[in-house]
């Protein structure tokens, strides 16, 4: 006994298809080749991205990156300091208020504030 899925012989071939069906046919595969292309190409920009992101890494700021002077009241305390989006922050107390300075780093100006109100 043989395997169906083994037999050679010609009569259990499938017929040749017809010129449309093979046009058809080719036409799917070059629209798979550009469908596959283009996801290729997509995830090697993605990745290239994140590569460029890694790798990019944060610079130390140089002298010129960073006010030399930056002007609070008299009276006023530093109580801490952040920075997040190019910004530094700084948490100022002056006698019993509090409030958030927004600085520009590069020229020690006062982008904005927050004042801290009792209610």
């Amino acid at each position: 006994m043989t395997h169906p899925g083994l037999n050679d012989d010609e009569t259990d071939r499938e017929p040749p298809l017809d010129p449309a069906a093979e046009r058809l046919q080719a036409k799917l595969k070059r629209l798979l080749a550009v469908s596959g292309l283009i996801m290729t190409l997509g995830f090697m920009a993605v990745f290239a991205a994140i590569i460029y992101r890694l790798s990019e890494g944060g610079s130390a700021p140089d002298a010129g990156d960073i006010a030399a002077t930056i002007a609070i009241g008299k009276d006023a305390r530093v109580e801490s300091m952040a920075q997040a989006e190019g910004m530094l922050i700084l948490l100022v107390r002056e006698g019993a208020a509090s409030k958030l300075l927004y600085l520009d780093p590069a020229t020690g100006r006062v982008l904005g504030e927050t004042a801290f109100v009792a209610r």
